[in-house]
């Protein structure tokens, strides 16, 4: 029987982090969990498509810009009745194979996001990060870089990622629900640059307020021009 779990990485010159992402995935491929490791290019500049087809990656090129696009046309290559869609920014855990492997064994009608942590020494990461955390438990609202698990079946269930320009990850988890949603205990260990950059409090106000205003009805398009 085949492994069961395609990898799906969208990228976009990611060449800083994408090895921590790549060398993480290490436990699901010894343990035979893993099918295959595609990952989706943006139109990267740097050494990201070499790094990838290093590692043993499938390399694609995506057909229309956008993280969304990505991850749609990531699906429509992937061969495994389960998927892992991460952010090449995100270092998964030692223990995310043996966790994966027992949802997909016990939970195979939900969904899965892995417990966010930030690869930081600031003062303020494990703040933030146990705030998403909270936010993923109690509201079923996982940020992206969390990861998401998800069977064959229910991602046509839900109709998968949406054809959008931003909030794409809010979109197929409120799809999901809270219900066919379970938080796994390995940590998704993401790449905290964009905090260093911007200020702590500042990056984690304004993802708030984004995702606030989603919710609240403002338009995809609108939003993406207030993210960078």
């Amino acid at each position: 029987m085949p492994a069961p779990l395609s990898i799906i990485i969208p990228a976009l010159n990611a060449e800083a982090v994408l090895p921590a992402c790549l060398a993480a995935l290490m436990p699901g491929l010894e343990s035979g969990l893993i099918r295959e490791v595609i990952l989706v290019d943006g139109g990267s500049e740097d050494q990201t498509r070499r790094l990838a087809e290093g590692s043993g990656a499938t390399v694609i090129s995506a057909p229309a810009t956008g993280r969304a696009a990505q991850l749609r046309y990531g699906f429509d290559q992937a061969r495994g009745d389960w998927l892992l869609f991460l952010h090449a920014d995100t270092a998964l855990s030692r223990d995310w194979a043996e966790r994966a492997k027992a949802h997909i064994t016990e939970r195979k009608d939900n969904a899965a996001a892995f417990t966010l942590a930030y690869r930081s020494d600031h003062p303020m990461a494990k703040v933030v990060a146990r705030r998403a955390n909270w936010r993923a438990r109690s509201l079923g609202l996982p940020y992206g870089d969390q990861g998401l698990l998800i069977s064959r079946k229910l991602y046509y269930e839900i109709g998968g990622y949406p054809d959008t320009p931003f909030m794409e990850d809010v979109q197929i988890i409120r799809a999901i629900g809270k219900k066919r949603l379970n938080l796994l205990s390995a940590e998704a260990r993401t790449d905290a640059s964009k905090y260093d950059r911007d200020g702590w409090r500042k990056r984690s106000w304004r993802n708030a307020y984004l995702i606030t205003r989603y919710l609240l009805g403002a338009k995809p398009e609108s939003l993406a021009k207030l993210y960078r």
